[in-house]
């Protein structure tokens, strides 16, 4: 799921300062969409937005999720049952392929996005990452179709995390340059569509396509034509000259730190994040495992159990969001909408472990997707009112964004290792999993009460 989607969550809570898309779905506000310019450039506030900006925007948002989601949520798990001996080697193979890809995103987004701020390019300052990009990630995802080997889809897979990841930071970047102010709130909403949206078109893509080839190269392809388009139609800033200010490595490792004992409540804030999203950050990644190993489902029939999930999810995600929001907004209070919502995700959770057929696991996914949607809205509501610096914004939320990113990379790392010593348990490896994931979840569900500067 996050968006899970387990690569799932796919954040935009900041433009370049962290934040990593692996398989998250986006969530951007007025304030994520707000970033310093390169330094010896300051941007020119923008009177509107130029023609056909956010459509092609939103077009090539849409390609790279789901360029992204698509070997996430379905095709990886697939490949590597195709070119591994056993199905438990081809779990391993997964937690080791999606844990690496993880960090290479977490790393590659905040760098691309602060280099881009840097380029002086004829072509301007962000189509150079956009076009370069997105033809590197369509080669990279072409490689893992073909690859023979579980190493090359691993190399492959990093590559493509890291180039779409550029393109993210690259596109992100480019909202405080031609979008107002004022307009930013309707532009994030626009293009915040195109995660979910992207999901369920790669999730039904792969219902028609039948090759490894096909799968990855096709989406691939789709986000090539959008964000091609995209860098087609972008009135992109063009720097008369490279910045003078050096670009330093402690600058970039600021981009990821912060001072927990001098803001406390913004540390419980990550803590919180972070043991929610590790909580479920493998769930959708190996649910395709889960399907055909558990339950004997046929590669066929367990793709369009998944895509039925993650509409049952989606569906949820999208009714309990707004109005988690408006309820914390309209009673003032934002722990126990979020402690409620991290509970709800650990029934769907235990809903998961225990699923007697796949209409039941269904339900799970979509109990989460309840608890999902609460939990981001008012999370980001929560994380907004204890960020330590006001004139800094777009780093801080880049630092909790790590939060969202970091279990990604983590979880799917450690799944293998819970599945197999579960697996001579009574109630099975997968189950163990998702049983580890909703004990985590709920430390991370209590623990909000720790925050104390909000109700």
């Amino acid at each position: 799921m996050r968006c899970i989607f387990s690569y799932q969550m796919f954040y935009f809570c900041h433009r370049a300062e962290g934040g990593a898309v692996q398989g998250e779905l986006p969530t951007m506000t007025k304030s994520s969409l707000t970033t310093p310019s390169a330094p010896d450039f300051p941007a020119v506030q923008p009177a509107r937005s130029p023609r056909g900006y956010v459509p092609a925007f939103a077009g090539a948002t849409f390609g790279v999720m789901l360029a992204l989601l698509t070997p996430a949520l379905v095709t990886l798990a697939f490949k590597l049952q195709h070119i591994t001996a056993t199905p438990a080697e081809a779990a391993t193979a997964m937690g080791m392929v999606t844990g690496v890809g993880a960090l290479f995103a977490l790393i590659t987004n905040p760098l691309a996005g602060r280099l881009s701020d840097r380029t002086a390019h004829r072509w301007g300052m962000r189509r150079p990452w956009l076009v370069g990009g997105v033809l590197v990630g369509l080669v990279a995802f072409t490689v893992i179709g073909v690859a023979p080997s579980v190493w090359l889809v691993m190399i492959a897979w990093c590559v493509a995390q890291a180039a779409m990841n550029a393109v993210l930071a690259a596109a992100n970047a480019t909202v405080p340059d031609q979008v107002p102010v004022a307009r930013r709130g309707m532009v994030s909403g626009v293009v915040g569509l195109a995660g979910p949206v992207g999901m369920l078109a790669g999730t039904a893509l792969v219902n028609v396509l039948d090759t490894d080839v096909a799968r990855f190269a096709v989406p691939a392809l789709v986000a090539a034509v959008t964000v091609l388009a995209f860098s087609w139609v972008l009135q992109d800033r063009v720097l008369p000259h490279r910045p003078t200010t050096p670009y330093t490595l402690k600058e970039f490792l600021g981009s990821f730190v912060f001072n927990p004992a001098k803001h406390p409540d913004f540390a419980w804030t990550w803590l919180t994040k972070f043991l929610v999203m590790f909580g479920y950050a493998g769930v959708a990644t190996f649910l395709p495992f889960y399907l055909t190993q558990e339950f004997e489902l046929a590669e066929k029939e367990a793709i369009s159990a998944v895509l039925i999930s993650n509409i049952a999810f989606m569906g949820a995600m999208a009714l309990s969001g707004p109005v988690g929001g408006i309820l914390s907004d309209k009673i003032g209070k934002r722990r126990p909408f979020v402690a409620a919502a991290g509970l709800v995700m650990v029934v769907g959770l235990v809903v998961l472990a225990f699923a007697p057929d796949v209409t039941t696991v269904i339900i799970g996914q979509a109990i989460i997707g309840l608890g999902t949607g609460s939990f981001m809205s008012v999370d980001l509501a929560l994380a907004t009112q204890v960020l330590p610096d006001p004139d800094d914004t777009a780093k801080d939320l880049g630092v909790l964004n790590i939060a969202n990113a970091l279990p990604q990379s983590i979880a799917p790392s450690i799944a293998p290792l819970i599945i197999a010593a579960g697996a001579g348990t009574a109630i099975g490896g997968y189950a163990t999993f998702y049983l580890f994931g909703a004990v985590v979840a709920l430390a991370g569900a209590v623990l909000v009460y720790r925050i104390k500067g909000v109700k």
